[in-house]
């Protein structure tokens, strides 16, 4: 008889029994509010080793979470987390503590904050650095007679806070003169070390005998500190006195370590940012255990950039996330990291271009949004040959629609001189990374999902790839299906079921959204009654280029039936990557559906 595995012991928490709401903090001594903190931070590590989320950057503020809510009246006083990664204990606080098992899966707890949510979650956030600007636009709007806000909080990690949108609100703070406080979580990490000068300048801040006159004074802005987040009496001592004396705006410096409390966190190179179960999950749905196209793209890159020293690489703060990494350990005077700063990365990448270097500017499909205006005024406009290696396509699961990647083909397919690729598995991947590495004569992009690959086996020697061609994956008739990007195992799964009740269209992998092959495109519909495509993309994109295409040639005079299947125009919530495409319509029984469907109505 085997013996059952015994069950690991509850946290103790009678205290945090307690706390339904922030309120009943005020009732608890502060002894017992410190007490508090073991229970608070050990309840979350157990329950966050079960879901997966962001756990180091919680762990670090659990005594400012509690120090905040005993100090201060939510939801009146508006408390505003960047970025969200931090706001765990905060849930747990204010009144979703028994539903953190539901965190980051479908239905249940999103891993950020967010309105719809919880009255005490004023802002939503997933992006960084959006906290200072969101709160003095709370603050102006109490200025001008707004009910129900009372005070305006900013928390602000030291790595967000090197992003431009952080000083262009310090700047306004400092102008507007207005009574809000931001509280800057300076932990020395952003998802990887901080870079930069203003790195250094907090560290200068943080020494004993240092009595240099800070950067937010000379802005004009209040300073206090620095104050250990650590310990709990200082702390709320601090956040009282701020409130108590403070007429304008004031910087409250605290200092915290990242992963505390959680030895494997403390000890990890990323201070436990993420514990994430999106590896199993990609391998589990494909059968196999295939590298990931990340690790793909890092790898191939390397490998051109072994055989031309003018390949250099950039990234916004996300060395580890984007596979840089890799590179910048072989190539370290070629990798740069310009911190939380996607505007900057852009064109500094489109400097490096100018001068006749040729850089890969890795940045998340979500992330790229952010400096759109570069992309279109710094790289399109002067049709610089920048490479975009555009990681996190599609939907991307527990991190749900705010890191979704759903609208690059549309916002890069739209500008000229642009070239946009979509890899459909990793040896395409493969071809991508070796073509927009040769490609000079304008700017190119090439997308790709989060998690594994499919299995295919990897080149030792890719191939560069024909701009605007594309290639036939099976042969068919009646329907033809136009494939852009990695749903395309997807959609040849949907086929072999398609083939069993005598339906066999023709399959088109496109490759390129951007420059569309059109002979073959139109060689396919000249041969079809029906054609179908296929993306992981918002509306606007490629179906839509095709449709304009289609429509210049006057293909649809000749009844030609034209079916698009992309992302709906709606937030696709969080969940695992299979439930969000089930929501999308994007999983293969949806879209056999909608080849059937098709199907009868041509024949």
């Amino acid at each position: 008889m085997s013996k059952k595995t015994p069950k690991t012991a509850a946290p103790k928490s009678g205290l945090l029994d307690r706390v339904k709401t922030p309120t009943d903090l005020k009732r608890l001594s502060e002894t017992e509010l410190q007490d508090l903190c073991h229970e608070l931070r050990a309840e979350m590590i157990s329950s966050v080793l079960q879901t997966g989320g962001h756990l180091g950057a919680s762990l670090g503020v659990v005594e400012l979470t509690v120090a905040l809510h005993s100090v201060f009246d939510a939801p009146r006083d508006k408390i505003i987390w960047d970025v969200g990664h931090q706001s765990y204990p905060h849930k747990m606080l204010t009144g979703r503590r028994d539903r953190m098992d539901s965190l980051r899966q479908e239905g249940g707890l999103s891993g950020f904050t967010k309105r719809s949510e919880s009255p005490y979650d004023p802002f939503g956030a997933g992006h960084s650095s959006t906290s200072i600007s969101a709160a003095l636009g709370f603050a102006a709007a109490r200025d001008l007679g707004a009910e129900d806000i009372g005070e305006v909080l900013a928390i602000i990690g030291d790595g967000a806070m090197s992003a431009g949108l952080a000083f262009e609100a310090l700047n306004n703070a400092s102008g507007r003169n207005t009574r809000v406080f931001i509280i800057l979580n300076d932990n020395e990490m952003s998802i990887s070390p901080p870079t930069g000068a203003l790195s250094e300048h907090l560290k200068v801040l943080s020494e004993a005998e240092n009595t240099q006159k800070t950067i937010f004074e000379t802005l004009g802005i209040s300073y206090m500190g620095p104050v250990c987040g650590h310990d709990f009496p200082a702390l709320r001592t601090t956040l009282k006195s701020a409130r108590e004396l403070s007429q304008g705006p004031v910087l409250i410096h605290i200092r915290t370590r990242k992963g505390k409390g959680y030895l494997p966190a403390e000890q990890a190179e990323d201070k436990g940012h993420g514990v994430s179960k999106v590896q199993a999950e990609s391998q589990k749905q494909t059968g196999v255990n295939a590298p990931t196209y990340t690790n793909v793209f890092s790898k191939t890159l390397i490998e051109q950039a072994q055989k031309d020293r003018r390949i250099c690489a950039v990234t916004a703060a996300m060395p580890d996330g984007t596979g840089l990494k890799a590179f910048a350990q072989r190539f370290a005077d070629r990798c740069f990291d310009v911190g939380i700063a996607e505007q900057h990365a852009v064109t500094f990448a489109s400097g490096l271009a100018a001068a006749g270097m040729r850089p890969f500017c890795a940045i998340y499909s979500t992330f790229l949004q952010r400096a759109y205006d570069q992309v279109v005024h710094d790289v399109a406009l002067q049709s610089l040959p920048v490479r975009f290696a555009i990681d996190r396509a599609g939907l991307v699961g527990a991190d749900g629609a705010t890191h979704a990647g759903a609208y690059d083909i549309a916002y890069l397919g739209n500008l000229p001189n642009f070239t946009v690729m979509a890899a459909a598995d990793e040896t395409e991947l493969q071809r991508m990374v070796v073509t927009a590495a040769h490609h000079d004569v304008g700017p190119i992009s090439f997308r790709f999902p989060r998690g594994s690959g499919v299995g295919r086996e990897l080149s030792n020697d890719p191939m560069p790839l024909e701009i605007g061609k594309g290639r036939v994956v099976r042969e068919g008739r009646g329907i033809a299906l136009l494939s852009l990007g990695a749903r395309l195992a997807e959609v040849e799964a949907a086929y072999d079921l398609l083939k069993e009740e005598g339906i066999s269209p023709t399959l088109v992998d496109a490759r390129f959204a951007r420059p569309l092959d059109r002979e073959l495109i139109l060689q396919v519909v000249d041969h079809h009654d029906a054609l179908v495509t296929i993306e992981e993309g918002a509306v606007g994109g490629f179906g839509a280029f095709v449709a304009a295409l289609l429509a210049e040639e006057r293909r649809f005079h000749k009844g030609l039936a034209l079916e698009q299947i992309t992302l709906p125009v709606k937030m696709i919530e969080h969940g695992s990557v299979r439930q969000m495409r089930a929501q999308a319509g994007l999983d293969v029984a949806q879209i056999q559906e909608r080849i059937r469907m098709l199907a009868q109505t041509i024949t």
